[in-house]
């Protein structure tokens, strides 16, 4: 809070400057991330009036939701239980398929019904998934926690966003969005910094993987908690049609929602805008946690903590690793805003991460396939910053091109694409790990994922922002 408080004094100053980051990809494929000062003419800040309690409540609740204890643990988890690579892919395309089934019946529903209760029912699914995870222990059950957790991720996703941004909308500061989710996704990457030491100590201190999602249940239900303290203005438009009978507001939300959808298939920059995030969260989620086997490898082999168990110097290396880079992702995340302002545009900000994600993937599969597990490990940190730089430009410039009355809807239906694609990545990328090794299977992937930012690479063309018609 100093350095922000810092920062704003600094460019309500007479100093024509200000620090900004900047991204360079040298010709190896290395990223670096440096701060540099010079003159920044579009440089913005947000304005006082949006630092207000319902702020603290968005960011509280990002903090809270990356709460999840499990996260530094879950492929190594499965592993203990003797599932191979490929289940693990199978399992994680189960819950992406069932989110793909329930993603838009979910905008609908939040939209129509309210997006408060929506949120309340996504914690209820978290909760019941994190507990079969505590006590079972049979594949069949995993993969109904899986469903469960799956049904958490359809009705939250998109529908928080929408929130957040009509909230931005009634206050006339549609044009901060990238910045705001910015500053309040750094909020849930702190929150997943600290997750990450509190359950290297579970871990340390319990002996075993299972535990974490045990006391994972316990800032699921303080979010559940913080929904129904939001304020009902931010329900969506369905709620305030109250001279509609129910029947007729869900029906004519539908119809606006189908024709939306379709509307954004059918025109060419929103389609390829779709397929360019997808494309690049579908391969990132598909591979961010075969991380957790490199460092286990590493941590196993480095002649580091050798008092302690091979378990135990994992979950301390792990924790530490994942504290690391969800600090990195956080301070990534903050400055999105000043990112589109180097590249002087969202489109060539998002095209340029999108090249200087498949350089990262390619190097970790290569030191990785080298034995050089933590030089690699270090590599795959800037996978994560890239991903949470990326995020906020991605979505702020994509519910630009969305109405506010169907902005779940709209944000679940780029969300529907993403997990289509990796419910079909997964299995894909664990058969290779499985018959290849992972060294192999990120080469391959970085190869997909070149492909991809090849095929759907965003012309920069003027922008505008969403209205209500």
């Amino acid at each position: 809070m100093v350095e922000q408080t810092a920062h704003i004094r600094f460019v309500r100053g007479s100093n024509p400057f200000a620090t900004k980051c900047r991204l360079t990809v040298l010709n190896t494929g290395t990223v670096f991330f440096w701060l540099q000062e010079y003159p920044l003419r579009q440089q913005r800040e947000i304005p006082a009036g949006l630092w207000d309690r319902q702020y603290a409540k968005f960011s509280l609740y990002g903090f809270l939701k990356n709460l999840r204890f499990f996260d530094p643990y879950l492929i190594l988890f499965f592993l203990e239980k003797d599932i191979t690579f490929l289940q693990i892919g199978f399992l994680f395309s189960i819950r992406e398929v069932t989110i793909y089934i329930l993603e838009i019946p979910s905008g609908i529903i939040a939209d129509t019904w309210g997006r408060k209760k929506s949120m309340i029912v996504s914690f209820v699914s978290y909760i019941i998934s994190f507990v079969i995870f505590t006590f079972s222990g049979s594949y069949i059950l995993f993969a109904a926690a899986m469903v469960f957790f799956a049904g958490g991720e359809a009705f939250r996703t998109g529908t928080h966003k929408a929130m957040m941004f009509e909230y931005l909308r009634l206050r006339d500061m549609d044009t901060y969005r990238v910045e705001y989710y910015g500053r309040t996704h750094a909020w849930a990457q702190r929150g997943a910094a600290l997750s990450a030491l509190i359950a290297g100590s579970i871990v340390f201190f319990s002996g075993s993987f299972q535990t974490v999602f045990l006391f994972s249940i316990i800032p699921y239900c303080l979010n559940l908690l913080l929904m129904v303290s939001y304020p009902r203005e931010l329900d969506g438009a369905g709620r305030q049609q109250e001279d509609m009978s129910v029947k007729s507001r869900t029906w004519e939300i539908m119809k606006e929602h189908v024709s939306g959808l379709a509307s954004m298939i059918t025109v060419k920059r929103t389609r390829r805008s779709l397929l360019n995030f997808s494309f690049f969260d579908g391969v990132f989620k598909a591979a961010k946690d075969y991380i957790q086997p490199v460092i286990q490898q590493f941590a196993l082999a480095a002649p580091v903590l050798l008092v302690l168990s091979g378990e135990e110097r994992t979950a301390v290396i792990a924790a530490v690793v994942y504290a690391v880079l969800y600090l990195i992702s956080s301070w990534t995340s903050e400055r999105a805003g000043r990112l589109v302002t180097w590249y002087g545009s969202h489109e060539r900000a998002l095209n340029r991460t999108f090249a200087a994600s498949c350089a990262v993937v390619l190097l970790t599969g290569i030191f990785l396939e080298v034995s050089l597990a933590g030089i690699a490990v270090l590599i795959f940190i800037g996978y994560y910053a890239l991903h949470s730089i990326r995020r906020p430009v991605a979505v702020g410039y994509l519910s630009m091109q969305i109405k506010n009355s169907m902005m779940a809807t709209g944000l679940s239906g780029e969300s529907q694409f993403r997990t289509l694609i990796t419910a079909v990545l997964a299995p894909l990328f664990g058969w290779c790990a499985d018959s290849f090794g992972i060294s192999w299977s990120l080469i391959v992937f970085s190869i997909l994922l070149s492909i991809f930012a090849l095929l759907f690479r965003i012309a920069p063309q003027p922008e505008r922002f969403a209205a209500d018609s």
